[in-house]
């Protein structure tokens, strides 16, 4: 008998333990290939695939009416991997590291064992200043995931359609744009956003390392809108690896827990969202070129919520959050729809030739060999 309750006991430990914590891919980096070409209107170069049709965004549908519809034009943007940006501190900053620093959507080979041969990962350059003092580089996404963008689809100009209604019956995709296709299914990744989070338990970034010193952070951001950054550890490996970040505060057991209740509407489901890596590079080490290769980010955490469903619809009755995420929207868009429109200004701007045009006759008597100024060698 004894052994009986001892085993149950134990066995309802177990069962307690394993559903405490939950396994989501925050993104995955394969997914987000450019598969669409979206350019403005009176573009007439050379047209290639440059947006990701799942996570692209348009943000003149918030922009005034002192925009021009050329201008509207420049503000569709995804999370596809060449839109990523790097973004160096003071320190690290130079004419050369800004040109140079960059991200690009890296190759993998179709021999590789890994299981994501022949997909595109994330992949990084940084200029890191050569001097003896402190550095760091942050590579983040060309806007700020939103938390509250419903779900739609976008055909093949980034146009999205009108959000489906959940009311009525089911909708044919997640409720949120950048949640995963089916946010029930483990298996299926994430574009940036996880909902119902409670406590994070780890944190996993597959990476490649190529014997860099240099240390690695993530960058996530919560329903109270703080970012948070977390050491993932140092990237002085060669090849594939999975950095974790065990959280050291973490409680397994029930009772030692401190239990605290928030109010559920409207501060609204919790939630995770990715913002980044940081790259940092110590004075002490060699600076120049860092380059770096990344495919997943994953994380463990503790349900903030039993179940999400609701018998009431607090947002669709209320509408609190999607006013503040309209707000929160309308200011990312005049950060992003601007510095899209001064980029577009600036390049309009910059000089198109390469070479002056000759004030001379080309076929002269009189016109020295061409030497590219050098002086003329005696015989």
């Amino acid at each position: 008998m004894k052994k009986t309750l001892v085993l149950s006991a134990a066995l309802m430990t177990l069962v307690g333990l394993s559903s405490f914590a939950e396994e989501r891919t925050l993104i995955d980096f394969t997914t987000l290939k450019a598969d669409i070409a979206v350019y403005p209107q009176d573009y007439d170069g050379e047209k290639k695939e440059n947006q990701n049709k799942r996570t692209i965004m348009d943000y003149a549908t918030a922009a005034g009416a002192s925009f021009s519809a050329e201008q509207k034009d420049l503000m569709k943007s995804s999370l596809a991997l060449d839109q990523w940006e790097v973004v160096l501190n003071s320190s690290a900053r130079s004419v050369s590291s800004l040109a140079q620093s960059q991200v690009k959507p890296a190759p993998v080979s179709s021999n590789s064992k890994q299981p994501f041969a022949g997909s595109d990962v994330m992949g990084v350059r940084v200029v890191f200043p050569t001097g003896a003092y402190n550095s760091n580089a942050k590579i983040v996404p060309p806007f700020s995931i939103p938390a509250y963008e419903p779900y739609s689809q976008a055909d093949d100009n980034g146009e999205r359609q009108k959000a489906e209604s959940s009311e009525g019956g089911e909708s044919s995709g997640p409720k949120w744009l950048f949640e995963a296709d089916d946010p029930s299914d483990k298996a299926s990744p994430a574009y940036g956003l996880v909902k119902n989070v409670g406590t994070l338990k780890k944190i996993a970034v597959t990476t490649m390392g190529m014997n860099f010193p240099h240390a690695l952070y993530v960058l996530l951001g919560d329903t109270d809108n703080v970012t948070r950054r977390y050491f993932m550890g140092y990237l002085g490996f060669d090849g594939w690896k999975t950095l974790e970040w065990n959280n050291p505060e973490y409680i397994s057991e029930v009772r030692t827990r401190e239990i605290r209740v928030y109010p559920i509407y409207p501060r609204g489901e919790p939630f995770v969202k990715f913002e980044g890596f940081q790259v940092c590079r110590d004075a002490a080490h060699v600076g120049d070129d860092f380059i770096g290769y990344f495919k997943d980010v994953k994380i463990i955490f503790d349900k903030a919520n039993l179940t999400s469903e609701r018998d009431i619809a607090d947002e669709d009755l209320w509408g609190i959050i999607g006013r503040k995420e309209s707000a929160r929207q309308a200011l990312e868009m005049s950060r992003f729809g601007n510095k899209q429109v001064n980029r577009y200004i600036e390049k309009q701007k910059m000089a198109t030739e390469e070479t002056f045009t000759s004030s001379l006759s080309e076929d002269g008597a009189s016109n020295a060999q061409s030497n590219g100024g050098q002086a003329a060698n005696a015989q």
